[in-house]
């Protein structure tokens, strides 16, 4: 089973009212453990890669094939999108030309009369090839790939703007954060929520900065229309407190414990445990 395009999971998660998880993969290991997540869940899937981790791990065509030969030898029957995170105009157009089955152009830190423009043709050519694509009205707050944003709280009648483009799915400003949440945060707009979900009347919302969002409020924006929630930081802090532990221990001075695959279980471990609870939580799971 070949990826797909995330249009359909993320329309039914909508009408469902759950959402479809979002996970950011930095290498071939993290791949491998948001589909074992998906696999063992039954969830409907979207694997995302920032720029950077793209280049990372190779460039875009590297990632399409490790991500297409993954399910195919891990035997993955579940359905899988495979998405560009927060991407350039250029950076859309490339993954759209090698094989990503979903892009997003984020144009939010142009003004509104371009942010339209280039989202309307990417939207034009990834519908051409049976791409899906997201697109950003409002900075999230946080730093994403080197792009820095204080978090704004996005205009709904910006946002119609946009979403009446055509876009398969849209993701707004409403207090939410990349990275670390502070103690002082303020938590989720609701209030802005609500009208953006009135102004765009029936498209499905993205919630970026999933990561740490009390499940309460998560679970809230999913009733107002979120149906994909990203997650990146998450994984990264199980992984990293779970390799730091097996240093700790000493785990890699003993017999051959400096193999690199011994290294890397205990996060790979920790990453597929927390994408798991992540997908139940969500509501995701037994949908594929």
């Amino acid at each position: 089973m070949a990826i797909v395009s995330a249009t359909e999971m993320v329309k039914k998660a909508f009408e469902g009212h759950y959402a479809i998880p979002a996970f950011n993969t930095n290498n071939l290991e993290w791949t491998q453990c948001i589909l074992k997540a998906a696999q063992e869940t039954q969830t409907p899937v979207l694997i995302q890669t920032s720029e950077g981790a793209a280049k990372y791990m190779g460039g875009y065509k590297m990632v399409v094939d490790m991500v297409n030969d993954l399910i195919d030898s891990m035997g993955i029957t579940v359905p899988v999108a495979l998405h560009l995170d927060h991407g350039t105009f250029e950076g859309a157009k490339k993954c759209i030309e090698v094989g990503y089955s979903s892009v997003m152009f984020d144009g939010s830190h142009y003004s509104i009369e371009e942010n339209i423009e280039k989202s309307k043709e990417i939207i034009a050519l990834a519908h051409s090839k049976g791409v899906s694509v997201e697109c950003e009205v409002g900075g999230i707050g946080g730093t994403e790939d080197g792009v820095t944003s204080n978090g704004e709280l996005a205009d709904p009648a910006e946002c119609k703007a946009v979403a009446d483009l055509g876009v398969d799915f849209l993701a707004a400003g409403i207090g939410n954060i990349h990275g670390k949440y502070p103690e002082n945060w303020a938590g989720l707009n609701f209030e802005r929520l609500e009208e953006i979900k009135e102004a765009i009347g029936g498209k499905p919302m993205v919630l970026h900065g999933g990561s740490g969002i009390p499940f309460e409020q998560t679970s809230k924006a999913v009733s107002l229309g979120v149906s994909k929630i990203n997650i990146n930081t998450e994984l990264q802090l199980v992984f990293a407190d779970a390799t730091r532990k097996y240093f700790e221990a000493g785990k890699d001075l003993e017999g051959k414990g400096y193999d690199p695959r011994k290294v890397l279980k205990p996060g790979c471990e920790a990453i597929v445990a927390k994408a798991k609870e992540l997908c139940e939580a969500f509501g995701a799971a037994g949908k594929a």
